[in-house]
């Protein structure tokens, strides 16, 4: 299942985690940490065990839960003491991963209640950039997702509009999943009347080589989904490019040329991720 777009849903308000998951969205996060104040947590734990009861939802179903030692076992007994919602839940997401250490000790939580989940490690932090090669290489850890907004707060930044003060940060995070062959999910964008904005903010995201966006309003969802799917006109040269590669090889050609271009292996890695994408999108086999 592709993780275009991840749209976050407060866990103390039920009608709206009921509604994220029609919105489209890849994957959809009921937060019990930024988004509740910490005297409704018990409250929001109830409501998001409760939405998760009879949820029917077609997308991955997430929690972020509060950081391990700051509240993450009070989360999890709230939310997997009932079975039906633990079957329910798709993976956790882990807010201000420093290192490895919070990954594992998050899953072993998870593995206490008889939870074997997935999670997705939120890097916001100066540690948590610092350590992001090794919180992607953890086992339990299916992909880092980017957090501008905290690590700005954590390190003493001032947010730009350019986003030039985490943009080596932004990159890190991409390079991490990469070598660790999981996925890298962009910082959110904050503004969500801003379409135009959040379009060329997702242009440059997948420029850099993320496989989805964070979502804090679903009026977000569409425009992030189409960025991250392939159009027409790309992977129909993807498939030109692979056929003339199969041809190139039968007759042991290591570079040819397509539409007047010259393509080497880079190109066919290239072309081979714009199909990947394109039947990830479709729900096709990858």
């Amino acid at each position: 299942m592709p993780r275009r777009s991840v749209l976050f849903s407060p866990g103390d308000q039920p009608e709206l985690m009921r509604k994220a998951p029609t919105t489209g969205a890849d994957a959809v996060v009921f937060d019990l940490e930024d988004a509740v104040v910490p005297g409704r947590k018990a409250e929001a734990r109830d409501a998001v065990r409760g939405v998760l009861t009879d949820l029917d939802a077609d997308c991955e179903v997430c929690v972020r839960v509060q950081p391990p030692g700051r509240g993450a076992s009070d989360d999890l007994e709230g939310i997997l003491d009932e079975g039906a919602a633990r079957a329910a839940l798709d993976a956790l997401v882990l807010p201000k991963a420093n290192d490895a250490g919070d990954v594992e000790e998050l899953a072993d939580l998870a593995a206490e209640r008889d939870a074997d989940l997935p999670i997705l490690a939120l890097v916001e932090t100066a540690a948590g950039i610092l350590h992001a090669e090794a919180i992607a290489a953890a086992r339990p850890t299916d992909a880092l997702i980017f957090g501008a907004e905290d690590l700005a707060a954590d390190v003493g930044a001032t947010r730009t509009e350019e986003g030039t003060e985490v943009l080596h940060a932004r990159e890190h995070v991409v390079l991490a999943a990469s070598a660790a062959g999981v996925d890298a999910i962009d910082t959110l964008h904050t503004d969500f009347e801003d379409e135009a904005g959040l379009r060329a903010d997702t242009e440059f995201a997948l420029e850099l080589g993320y496989d989805g966006k964070l979502a804090v309003h679903p009026s977000q969802v569409g425009p992030i989904n189409e960025t991250f799917t392939p159009v027409p006109e790309r992977v129909e040269w993807a498939e030109r490019v692979l056929a003339a590669r199969e041809e190139a090889d039968a007759e042991g050609r290591g570079v040819f040329a397509v539409d007047g271009e010259m393509v080497d292996a880079p190109l066919v890695a290239q072309a081979e991720r714009v199909l990947e994408r394109a039947r990830a999108a479709d729900g096709g086999p990858e």
